[in-house]
């Protein structure tokens, strides 16, 4: 039994990514399958793929590294709004990672979009996790 989800599937990507590995996999949930398509969309990640079969079926990630130097996409991923400290913020104060080059997630009443796309429909909700 997992009590954060989410922190375990950043800190497989993040121990991935420190051991260099090219995938990683991960125990699929919805919330975890819009977090990665997020991520591809953003450019974080190489490439995903999810396999439902046995259930609840796993995420297999294809992490991205830069060709030359072998630095990872990812500099960092960080946990925000945790199960026993629950952050919110509203359409205005949404938090600016990394004065706008890195992503913030945010859970919304429309389901999980990046900071930007929640300031432009004006929506608040649950800061998940910044990537950078």
């Amino acid at each position: 039994m997992n009590t954060d989800p989410i922190a375990d599937y950043l800190t497989r990507v993040r121990n991935a990514l420190k051991a260099n590995h090219r995938i990683v996999e991960i125990p699929a949930s919805n919330m975890k399958k819009a977090i990665t398509k997020i991520m591809f969309e953003k450019g974080y990640i190489l490439n995903y793929k999810f396999e439902d079969e046995p259930w609840p079926g796993v995420i297999k990630i294809a992490l991205k590294y830069h060709p030359v130097t072998k630095l990872p996409a990812i500099n960092s991923l960080t946990r925000i709004s945790k199960p026993g400290l629950r952050k919110y913020s509203n359409a205005k104060d949404l938090p600016r990672v990394l004065n706008g080059l890195g992503v913030a997630l945010i859970s919304t009443s429309q389901g999980i979009m990046t900071d930007k796309e929640a300031k432009k429909l004006n929506i608040g909700g649950e800061v998940i996790c910044f990537i950078s």
